[in-house]
């Protein structure tokens, strides 16, 4: 990997096996990456790059101003989320299988005596994982016939820099757990962007168009998750 200084902004730059370039910037600190055919020259990279630098600059300035939260301890009080819905943690301990239970305003949270704060995440987390799994189904069913495509598998997992990704090749996605955390439409939202991705791998103006035709209000959504509060972690490249 090699880089690029365009003034105070460096951006880095990966040669893959690809036909075009692909820039992004990413959570939480506006960093740049652009992704470039191997063929490509640094300096023809850079005359990109230079033509992006307003948008760069605009997309930083977002995700700077993007509201995060707070790291979570697992304690009584504290705010969690489910669906775009808020909740407070309500914690307990017995000699129990560790469980959580939605009730009214109050998420519970049963622990084992003596479970630490990581143990409480750890299960917190694998919890949110089981909501995304299940919620997931009924919208590939949804999509699929609409769009056309057929993934061949789906994972949850956390991640750090996207809400979603596409393996193309394999035909499969992946979403981000804090997804479960946000209302409904924004995971419809991305797991109809990922599929779209079986259709056209990148965001062109194929891409774009499919979105339009399949989901007219698709920009609505994405402004609305991106205008979320965005978990807390220890951001690290």
């Amino acid at each position: 990997m090699s880089r690029i200084n365009l003034g105070d902004i460096v951006v880095d730059v990966v040669l893959k096996d690809i036909k075009n370039v692909h820039l992004s910037v990413y959570p939480p600190t506006g960093r740049v990456r652009i992704s470039a055919p191997r063929r490509m020259s640094i300096d023809t990279i850079r005359v990109f790059a230079v033509s992006k630098l307003n948008w760069i600059k605009q997309q930083q300035t977002k995700l700077k101003a993007q509201e995060r939260e707070t790291p979570r301890e697992y304690v009584d009080r504290e705010s969690q989320y489910l669906w775009g819905s808020r909740y407070l943690l309500k914690v307990s301990e017995s000699d129990e299988s560790p469980s959580i239970e939605v009730k009214h305003s109050r998420m519970l949270l049963r622990v084992r005596p003596g479970t630490d704060e990581d143990e409480r995440r750890a299960f917190v987390e694998a919890w949110y994982r089981e909501r995304l799994k299940e919620a997931v189904p009924s919208l590939l069913a949804q999509w699929e016939p609409r769009i056309g495509v057929k993934v061949e598998g789906f994972f949850v997992q956390r991640m750090k820099t996207k809400w979603g990704s596409c393996n193309h090749k394999a035909r499969t996605i992946r979403l981000n757990t804090e997804l479960a955390k946000k209302p409904a439409e924004c995971l419809e939202y991305i797991v109809l962007h990922e599929l779209v991705h079986l259709l056209e791998p990148t965001h062109n103006a194929r891409f774009v168009a499919l979105m339009g035709q399949f989901m007219p209000m698709w920009k609505l959504r994405s402004q609305s998750l991106n205008r979320l509060p965005v978990g807390h972690a220890d951001w690290a490249y």
